[in-house]
């Protein structure tokens, strides 16, 4: 894709001063402090999905692209978990599921402070911090079959969240103990099961992918420019990328663009 191309990208989705760009870079600052933090202590992790897309193809963000998302090995992962909330700044919060007792998700997101957003989703209505964020997921060694049957554990929490017949309360308590069955009774008994019958790596348990994650194409990693910084990507980023986009080099079309952000506010 030529230099004019990407300008008229520019121009048309995340302008300087747009609300999209300034989201952008603020996704942008709380990835280089988590890169600052994972140098630090020899933590390795790599982009992944649209971040890695728009590191080769744009070398930076694709231009409608509203979040961000990273991936690292489960001991990487609990290692960040860690050491992140003595590093960072009071400007940024690590949430997960230590973190934020409302939370659900089997992931981790380097929040924002300084900015509230609403998904379009609706989901993150019941979490303590809700500001800009990047996804942080972990992948572990578990079958197929396992993994698609702890996504149906995890789907009951989004029904009971668009139930319109329930007050807020209420739904929290119900999600809640779901979470909780998942995680002292549920996943610990599949962990359990896989060590005896193995796997390939998968997103975490609960985590709604079930895509096989190689580890001899994300590592060792290499570097990729985005917005003129080096960041970690996986070393075959080529071969994951044609596996999960095909001709990635070719623009989707961009009238079928979705965001999934519906409102967002800064406060500085």
């Amino acid at each position: 894709m030529d230099k004019i191309d990407c300008q008229a990208l520019r121009q048309r989705f995340n302008p300087d001063g747009s609300q999209l760009r300034r989201q952008q870079l603020r996704m942008l600052e709380l990835l280089l402090e988590m890169d600052r933090i994972c140098k630090k202590h020899k933590i390795r992790y790599w982009l992944i999905g649209g971040t890695l897309l728009g590191a080769a193809r744009h070398h930076g963000f694709i231009p409608w692209d509203d979040d961000m998302d990273v991936q690292m090995l489960r001991e990487d992962y609990l290692r960040l978990l860690d050491v992140m909330p003595k590093e960072l700044p009071d400007t940024m919060a690590l949430q997960c599921r230590q973190t934020d007792s409302n939370y659900f998700f089997q992931y981790a997101k380097l929040r924002d402070r300084r900015s509230v957003l609403y998904e379009n989703n609706g989901y993150d209505k019941i979490f303590r911090e809700r500001g800009i964020y990047v996804d942080i997921f972990p992948i572990d060694k578990h079958p197929v079959w396992m993994q698609k049957l702890s996504i149906q554990t995890i789907g009951h929490s989004y029904k009971i969240l668009k139930k319109h017949d329930l007050p807020q309360e209420a739904k929290v308590k119900k999600v809640l103990r779901l979470v909780k069955l998942n995680e002292h009774v549920i996943y610990p008994l599949l962990h359990g099961v896989s060590h005896f019958t193995g796997g390939v790596l998968l997103d975490a348990l609960g985590v709604p992918f079930v895509v096989p994650r190689h580890i001899e194409d994300r590592r060792p990693t290499t570097t990729l420019p985005v917005e003129g910084h080096a960041l970690p990507v996986p070393g075959n980023y080529q071969k994951v990328l044609s596996d999960q986009y095909g001709d990635y080099m070719q623009l989707p079309d961009i009238r079928k663009v979705n965001l999934h952000v519906s409102k967002l506010e800064f406060f500085d």
